[in-house]
């Protein structure tokens, strides 16, 4: 299984600091995942009680699943040392920053791992430098591939 990445998220932030992060799962969760649908639409991250959970990210239910298939939108809880989450939690107080999901892979001991990132909201201006900062690579490419 190929990792899956949330593109939009560095368009949309400006990604200062990131963690990779474990995951709680039920049995039907991670063989979605192995099978690749997840979606990263609006996901985002939040503390509560001191624990980081991610919420809005879709993993679409399980094909071959029963009675026992799993809610495709539920929070999820996101594993991390102690030391880390009081770190992002006093950086989340500050303004304007918040936590996103970058990508998602399925790591050598066969478990599902997050990647996720501390970023804040880019401006319009921002997003249009991105633009065309991809614009002006793919042209380069593009004159070195000929």
């Amino acid at each position: 299984m190929a990792e899956l990445k949330n593109r939009s998220a560095y368009f949309e932030y400006a990604i200062e600091d990131k963690y990779i992060a474990g995951m709680v799962l039920t049995g039907t969760e991670i063989k979605s995942i192995r099978t690749g649908k997840v979606s990263f639409n609006d996901s985002f991250c939040y503390f509560s009680k001191g624990e980081l959970f991610v919420k809005s990210l879709h993993i679409a239910e399980y094909s071959h699943g029963t009675y026992a298939n799993h809610d495709p939108l539920r929070e999820r809880k996101l594993l991390l040392s102690k030391r880390e989450l009081k770190k992002w939690e006093n950086k989340m107080k500050e303004r304007g920053y918040t936590i996103v999901p970058l990508r998602m892979f399925i790591n050598e001991k066969g478990l599902a791992k997050m990647e996720i990132g501390l970023g804040k909201g880019k401006k319009l201006h921002d997003k249009r430098d991105s633009i065309k900062q991809r614009e002006s690579d793919r042209e380069l490419r593009r004159y070195f591939k000929s």
